[in-house]
């Protein structure tokens, strides 16, 4: 149950991060949708590992394999299995692990919970489990292209470097055009200098993702407790190393007041439009037609390669100094999983709209 998500538009995911592999099974997709596999895969080439210098430098070509669902390179409707096989895990980097739990890591919760957890690459805590999103976000946005709802996300900020403009005076285009994934390229350039110093001192950082959905349907979301932005606040915060999530102008212009916010009505040769999108593209918990735009915060990435003092599992004071590849600042490979979690629940929430 816990490991599903959606309504009608639904992922279950399997898999650990050095177990035989992570796989999901989606159902509900539309039938009759083709399906085009190269672009899957490319999508899947944006979270894998060892892409950047300022990445993790574990190898893996995460080649999607599928199992059904499809025929004719076209959905058929019925539940679409698909599984990712795990290459180049190296288990043994994580023995010195094995009974020290982690500052800020998920190791003392799952041990307290199931009273037992995989220590390598920490399991099903790993941001490997991802790899089942964004092959199902890759599926959710071949079948959006058709309705022309169009989704990217892009590095906004990394620590104390952050962009200070709306994302409509960015070029979208160029995200791919740096391995920071931040369309302002000077910015991104003083972005990737940070990541590479963080990294050299064993140390990790955290910043912020923006995320912008474009050609929307008006409708889409359900009062009270389906309300779209809490649907997508809730698909955001399902992310490893997610810690906050904003939509609209959320927390910047807290300071101003209605007369400043309110997004006024006005008619556009016959057709109601807003004069300011301040809202983010959702009224009352349902999408009005205007773009959405939302923002994730990710915290530094928990593990560490210098020493940090912790407890092993009988409580005795130890030093621990994490051994493995891990990645100094999530967010260049967290920016393709953003944008499939939010392609997911955008047509999820269309389906249910149906």
């Amino acid at each position: 149950m816990f490991n599903s998500f959606g309504n009608i538009f639904r992922l279950t995911s399997f898999g650990e991060s050095h177990g035989k592999g992570v796989g999901g099974v989606i159902d509900g997709y539309p039938a009759g949708i083709t399906i085009d596999m190269d672009f899957v895969q490319e999508e899947l080439n944006r979270r894998r590992p060892g892409q950047s210098k300022i990445t993790t430098n574990r190898k893996e070509p995460d080649k999607v394999e599928f199992f059904s669902g499809i025929f004719e390179g076209k959905s058929t409707g019925t539940p679409i299995g698909f599984m990712v096989l795990n290459e180049n895990e190296r288990s043994n980097d994580y023995d010195n692990m094995k009974d020290v739990y982690r500052p800020s890591h998920a190791d003392f919760t799952y041990q307290n919970k199931y009273g037992i957890r995989d220590h390598r690459g920490g399991g099903r805590s790993s941001a490997r489990e991802t790899i089942a999103r964004v092959v199902a976000g890759a599926l959710a946005k071949i079948a959006l292209a058709q309705l022309g709802v169009e989704i990217k996300a892009y590095t906004s900020q990394v620590g104390n470097i952050k962009l200070d403009k709306s994302y409509l005076e960015y070029d979208l285009n160029t995200i791919e055009d740096n391995p920071v994934r931040c369309p302002d390229q000077a910015k991104a350039e003083e972005m990737q200098e940070l990541i590479m110093q963080i990294k050299e001192e064993g140390n990790t950082i955290g910043g912020i993702i923006t995320c912008v959905i474009k050609g929307c349907p008006i409708g889409l979301g359900q009062p009270v407790f389906g309300k779209l932005h809490a649907a997508l606040g809730s698909a955001m915060l399902s992310i490893n190393a997610a810690k906050g999530f904003e939509y609209g102008e959320g927390f910047n212009n807290i300071h101003q007041t209605g007369a400043e916010q309110n997004d006024i009505f006005y008619n556009n040769n016959g057709k109601i439009a807003v004069r300011t999108n301040h809202s983010g593209g959702i009224q009352g918990g349902i999408s009005n037609g205007e773009d959405i735009y939302f923002r994730v915060a990710f915290k530094p990435v928990a593990t560490l390669l210098i020493e940090q003092p912790t407890v092993d599992k009988d409580g005795k004071e130890v030093i621990l100094q994490a051994r493995g590849r891990h990645d100094p600042c999530v967010l260049p490979r967290a920016v393709p999983i953003v944008e499939a979690m939010a392609a997911m629940t955008i047509l999820d929430y269309y389906l249910v709209s149906r």
